[in-house]
């Protein structure tokens, strides 16, 4: 259940809360998707990757069984990269092909494809890797990947340092105040979107054409450049139906796409199809970085922050990958959205034997964001306070600087969307409920957490910047107006929020816009579909392409300033009679004033934040250890709401995400240091016997830089469930649990601990 608005003549209204239906959904529901899957070709190959066995070593020979007929196979390998043989992303670290040297287990060496696919197991059983591991062991901790004498990279096993300072930690501890530390630690999470990962490659006329599952086009189209030697104007990349990926199909798929176009290569252009099964998915792909965060809080007696001091530690895996934007994240959301004159973050991206570690919804700020949360309420209990009333005493408000540097703007009232979530549960008089049933002592425990945070939409800093993101319209004769970007539906509802966008921008209905397929040969580079950017920036771009597509129907088409939907159709009618299909495109605007210092951290990190308070209310078996969320309460400042379903969906989503995350989803890793339980069947996430009723509500004051002042909020659901839990479960327990996952047997042991 969710309440999809709450609205009111201070904080504006919806225009498109009637909530049109989704533009991907029909052909959905109906099954006429095309999925990687589901797209066959005449002559088409099955393609297989044989892949590394040790955790880092060197490869000395790779061998084949002679009783398999390889002149019916293709094989790839190193040898036949014709381009670079590194997957191009923030570095070139990693290699698309083994050739001797390797960081992980799983790292792919040889290709097969082969016309029949039952043909390939024994094909790739036939594959022998003669593997030597390094002389020193793996590493695979974060604190020993800090240790020198492990070193597994250069610089001493750090992919990236970075440190955000305001005012003075040191000065603020002289002073009197109440000082508060601990550790936390964040597991691994897998993204298990509902379709694997897969690739399909073809040469047609001598153009490189891959198509698949993924988020960013482009990402795979420079890829695939880099890798195979083609210019640009002979590599295509399309997107097909993609079922899911929540940044899982950010970087990997530029591994897969170009392990496919190499087999295409090689096979004369042939068709390939590489699709993972889902136990090789989990095994090799990325998931969320696993974390350590040291907190110490100091404050006084009346609860006003006076110094925050935090160590945060990512563990990056064997290569680079997108650690870097990961850590900023982490680092920029760590100090939480507090007033506080002194800050310190200091913070690490270590390497360790794991596969990379990726980008996952919220990428960091989960991670720092659930530190920082759960070690307030500590304190709270500390300085004998509540946990609202110290929030409250700290949050940010318009005219405060943020631990970044930020001067908050607008009319935002953070205050506002803390009542109304503590409102909605009955927080209060829950609080005292629960105490009372508790001091019973029964096997049952109830307690009630919150969390309380915003998350930054768009790419960091000078990201937008660097990124130059384009978007466009199209229009024919008949007056329907084409989408041009290269921003991808994955099932967060991209074509209905944009389709809604452009529809309200140039006046005319919702069904006289559609959304072209991602396809570089047709569409501009609108940058990566990540970060919650594509709301608030690509939305600000194509409300930009509109204007100008009207000014243009004004000039040369005679449409009146006053118009209805057929006269606009006539208008397109007039402009194209006089000189063919219309094609706008318009460029991403910086917003003024939004300057950032990468090299300090200081600066205005984001153009919008998104502001929430999610409240959570458990019971748990003091016997077994079990865990039950009874209730929900998520409330969000998000600027503007643009399309209420949708809007509501990514929030229930992401706290779905959220609770696997708290309770359920517990990455095991093998001595190999890759996933061991990389199975549907024993790696667990929440199912709906699992989740509560989820109360939405949305707070609007048009505070964002997107269209009508939206802001992004992809990513803002997955930052507040987790230590919200966690916080109800040590308030019905009195635990101190410090760490996510929390597993019955680790609660049952905190519990253990607190009795001692």
């Amino acid at each position: 259940m969710y309440t999809s608005m709450h609205n009111d003549s201070r904080f504006g209204t919806t225009p498109l809360k009637d909530a049109p239906l989704r533009k991907d959904g029909m052909e959905k529901v109906r099954g006429t998707a095309r999925y990687v899957a589901d797209i066959t070709y005449p002559g088409m190959l099955h393609a297989v990757t044989a892949r590394t066995r040790l955790p880092g070593g060197t490869i000395a020979s790779i061998t084949f069984d002679d009783h398999v007929p390889w002149s019916e196979y293709v094989v790839v390998t190193a040898r036949d990269i014709p381009g670079i043989n590194a997957v191009k992303m923030i570095e070139t670290d990693q290699p698309v092909l083994v050739e001797t040297h390797y960081r992980h287990a799983g790292e792919p060496v040889v290709l097969i494809a082969h016309p029949d696919p039952q043909a390939l197991a024994d094909a790739l059983a036939a594959v022998h890797i003669d593997e030597r591991p390094y002389a020193k062991p793996p590493v695979f901790a974060i604190e020993e990947a800090l240790r020198a004498d492990t070193r597994r990279i250069a610089a001493d096993n750090v992919y990236r340092d970075y440190l955000m300072e305001k005012g003075s930690v040191m000065d603020a501890e002289k002073e009197s105040c109440q000082v508060f530390e601990a550790e936390y630690h964040t597991g691994a999470q897998e993204h298990l979107y509902i379709e694997p990962q897969g690739m399909m490659a073809r040469m047609e006329g001598g153009i490189l054409t891959v198509e698949g599952s993924l988020q960013c086009p482009y990402y795979v189209h420079a890829a695939l450049m880099y890798a195979t030697g083609l210019p640009e104007e002979r590599v295509r990349v399309l997107q097909c139906a993609t079922g899911g990926a929540f940044g899982g199909k950010e970087e990997y798929p530029s591994h897969i796409a170009c392990h496919a176009a190499l087999v295409t290569m090689k096979a004369g252009g042939r068709p390939v199809a590489l699709i993972y099964g889902r136990g090789e998915d989990m095994a090799v792909t990325p998931k969320r970085h696993p974390s350590r965060s040291r907190v110490r809080l100091g404050a006084s007696r009346d609860g006003r922050l006076r110094f925050i001091d935090i160590d945060f530690v990512i563990d990056g895996g064997a290569y680079l990958t997108l650690s870097p934007v990961v850590l900023s994240r982490g680092v920029i959301h760590a100090a939480g959205p507090y007033r506080c004159d002194n800050v310190r973050v200091r913070a690490r991206a270590v390497a360790t034997n794991h596969p990379p570690f990726g980008a996952f919804r919220g990428f960091g700020a989960p991670q720092s964001i659930f530190a920082l949360e759960a070690a307030l309420d500590e304190l709270a209990r500390m300085l004998e306070m509540e946990p609202d009333v110290l929030r409250r005493r700290n949050v940010l408000a318009p005219g405060d600087i943020s631990p970044a540097g930020q001067r908050i703007e607008g009319p935002l009232d953070m205050q506002r969307v803390i009542g109304q979530a503590l409102e909605a549960c009955d927080y209060h008089a829950k609080v005292e409920a629960y105490r009372q049933w508790n001091a019973q002592k029964g096997a049952i425990r109830k307690g009630i957490g919150l969390a309380t945070f915003y998350h930054g939409a768009g790419f960091t800093g000078n990201g937008e910047l660097a990124l130059r993101s384009r978007a466009g319209l199209r229009v024919g004769a008949d007056g329907l107006v084409e989408i041009l970007t290269s921003t991808t539906e994955m099932g967060q509802g991209m074509q209905t929020t944009l389709s809604g966008i452009v529809a309200e921008a140039l006046r005319i209905p919702y069904e006289g816009v559609a959304v072209a397929r991602p396809d570089t040969r047709d569409v501009p580079n609108s940058g990566p579909t990540v970060a919650s950017r594509t709301c608030m920036v690509v939305g600000a771009i194509l409300a930009r392409a509109a204007d100008d597509l009207i000014a243009r129907l004004r000039a040369d088409a005679a449409l009146p300033s006053v118009y209805g939907y057929g006269e606009f159709r006539d208008a397109c009618a007039r402009l194209h009679a006089a000189g063919g299909v219309t094609t706008i495109i318009a460029d991403y605007r910086h917003p003024a004033g939004n300057e950032w210092d990468e090299s300090v951290f200081q600066g205005s990190p984001y153009a919008s934040f998104a502001w929430a308070c999610y409240v959570a209310e458990v019971e748990v078996d003091a016997v077994t250890g079990e865990t039950r969320i009874v209730d929900f309460t998520a409330v969000q400042e998000v600027g503007r709401v643009v399309h209420a379903t949708v809007a509501a969906g990514q929030i229930e989503g992401g706290v779905v995400q959220g609770i696997g995350y708290a309770l359920f989803e517990d990455v095991r890793f093998g001595a190999d240091g890759q996933m061991a339980n990389n199975r549907i069947t024993n790696y667990i996430i929440p199912t709906s016997a699992d989740i509560p009723p989820i109360r939405v509500l949305f707070l609007e004051s048009r505070h964002g830089a997107g269209p009508g002042g939206a802001a992004g909020i992809g990513e803002l659901p997955m930052d507040g469930p987790a230590p919200a839990i966690i916080n109800a479960i040590n308030a019905a327990l009195g635990t101190e649990i410090r760490h996510v996952p929390a597993m019955p047997e680790h609660i049952l042991a905190a519990m253990d601990r607190r009795s001692a």
